[in-house]
């Protein structure tokens, strides 16, 4: 007797052409782990994933984040950690946290930087504001002519959080400056070249200046790029509602939390996936 078998198809639509997957499949078949190859495929391609008021409660976030991958904890007990700036909610991480209000990538101090993050909206801010901005750091490579790929591919960019902290705060206490420049500092690509083939742009407000060149051009070069990378077309905002989940491609994106009141009740949760590939592909 044969047995008929099923296989669940992933239902996307594009959000915007460069960037943006919306996922349209029930919280069930999610949860069933088969689609979880189609997934990785369409984050890659796409950049991030919207999963439309899906509704994961702590439990089936974790859940769905391991059918993708390592799960990586975080969180006090082994859980989402909660996103806010709100001090009350989060007094040990709502300062370090401000900095997430800039373009960035997670994990520039790391050997491997984390695969994805997967973020799920409790409490929206109001409306206008808390949304999150997301750029597609493979397409912004991909645009670039010839000659600018050639001059950007081999150089290399000193990335530290410290440098993240003159963005929201131009004249920091010496004391604070030793304790963000205590949490570490990289040399990275500036041209992530994966072991795919592909290429992505590594940036955002870790950068502080590009080895072996000037420090104009390396100021041009590093703000240039960032302006070109997160230009309308490479990038989409969300605007947040209850039961949204977010996934994005941390190794080929940059993200930023768009300005909102931190008193205001924002809340998310997040549970990342853990890195698998090196900044670098000898």
């Amino acid at each position: 007797m044969t047995v008929a078998t099923t296989t669940t198809q992933l239902k996307t639509e594009h959000i915007k052409p460069q960037i943006g997957s919306r996922i349209l499949n029930s919280k069930e078949e999610l949860l069933s782990g088969e689609l979880a190859a189609q997934l990785r495929e369409e984050l890659e391609a796409r950049g991030i994933l919207v999963f439309p008021q899906v509704g994961f409660d702590d439990a089936e976030q974790i859940a769905f984040t391991k059918t993708l991958g390592e799960y990586a904890p975080e969180g006090p007990d082994g859980g989402p950690s909660k996103i806010t700036l709100d001090v009350k909610e989060n007094p040990a991480s709502a300062e370090y946290l401000k900095g997430s209000l800039y373009w960035h990538i997670d994990g520039t101090r790391n050997e491997v930087p984390i695969l994805a993050s997967l973020l799920s909206c409790k409490v929206p801010s109001p409306k206008g504001t808390g949304n999150t901005g997301f750029s597609n750091t493979y397409a912004a490579y991909d645009a670039l002519s010839d000659e600018d790929k050639a001059y950007y591919d081999d150089l290399r960019v000193l990335h530290g959080p410290w440098a993240s902290l003159f963005y929201y705060e131009p004249e920091p206490s010496l004391a604070k400056l030793k304790i963000m420049q205590g949490i570490g500092e990289k040399v990275l690509p500036l041209v992530w070249k994966h072991a795919s083939g592909r290429k992505s742009l590594v940036l955002g407000c870790t950068c502080h200046h590009v080895q072996g060149v000037d420090h104009l051009e390396s100021a041009r070069i590093i703000h240039g790029l960032r302006e070109w990378a997160t230009g309308p077309e490479f990038t989409y905002s969300h605007e947040w509602s209850v039961g949204d989940l977010v996934i994005w491609d941390n190794t080929g994106t940059m993200h930023r939390a768009e300005a909102y009141d931190p008193n205001c009740g924002r809340m998310m949760h997040r549970t990342k996936l853990e890195g698998e590939e090196p900044w670098a592909v000898e």
